[in-house]
């Protein structure tokens, strides 16, 4: 597999570049802010992207040209960049992960189903831990937890997500969906959902114990990728997990 890590001086890049150096079945090329994108991508059979949505938008632009898959980890995107990729996703196999973690993944998939399952008598409340330096609040992942919430219950997110409470007026409503970052040291990744009835509650959660787990994921992920159909995929088709709705 020649494989483009973009995005390879970053925290996540340069594991999934050390990762793939130790596989014998993988040439990787590093790209960085200043990559001949035009130049790399003809020559790979895939690409990671772990930049930021500047970078990101700038790769989709040239692999719509050259038809290359990207496999895509960056989180943070904007209405209008969010919009770009789906519109590109009918030029060649895009899969967006804001999470490589294969047990996160799952845990989309479990939320959905037990949201769905256990209906909106049970308060929904995520809450995300990551360390200091994380630019983006909340994660990636608790968005797209909330979005598995909404999506089970028939919501739109954008309308039912509450970020924190404050002031006298702190009481919750039946339909919202609480979100709650937290940020210190050097947690790499910590998410629970909880799911709070009358008299019980169900938590579940998943927690990162390094940042090596996510280089994993991503060249499972970029390897299932190869030889797809145009269109947009997930960890979960990585997974073959049947719709949790």
């Amino acid at each position: 597999m020649k494989l483009l890590v973009h995005g390879a001086d970053g925290r996540l890049g340069s594991l999934i570049v050390g990762l793939a150096e130790r596989e014998t079945d993988v040439k990787v090329t590093k790209g960085g802010r200043k990559a001949d994108l035009e130049t790399l991508l003809p020559a790979c059979d895939v690409a990671i992207d772990v930049s930021r949505p500047a970078g990101t938008i700038a790769l989709v632009k040239a692999a719509a040209v050259t038809a290359t898959p990207l496999v895509i980890g960056t989180t943070g995107f904007s209405a209008v960049e969010q919009c770009l990729l789906d519109e590109q996703a009918a030029r060649l196999p895009v899969l967006l992960a804001p999470n490589f973690s294969l047990g996160v993944n799952l845990l989309f998939w479990l939320v959905q189903k037990a949201a769905g399952l256990l209906g909106p008598d049970y308060r929904v409340e995520i809450v995300e831990m990551h360390h200091e330096l994380k630019r983006d609040a909340p994660s990636g992942t608790a968005r797209r937890l909330g979005e598995a919430v909404a999506a089970a219950r028939g919501q739109n997110y954008e309308q039912v997500v509450r970020h924190g409470r404050a002031g006298p007026d702190g009481a919750r409503t039946a339909d919202e969906v609480g979100m709650h970052s937290l940020r210190g040291g050097d947690i790499a990744g910590e998410h629970t959902v909880f799911l709070i009835g009358q008299g019980e509650r169900l938590e579940l959660t998943h927690r990162a114990a390094n940042r090596e787990l996510f280089a994993r994921g991503a060249l499972r992920a970029a390897r299932w990728l190869q030889g797809k159909p145009p269109g947009r995929y997930g960890m979960g088709d990585v997974l073959g997990l049947p719709p949790a709705a």
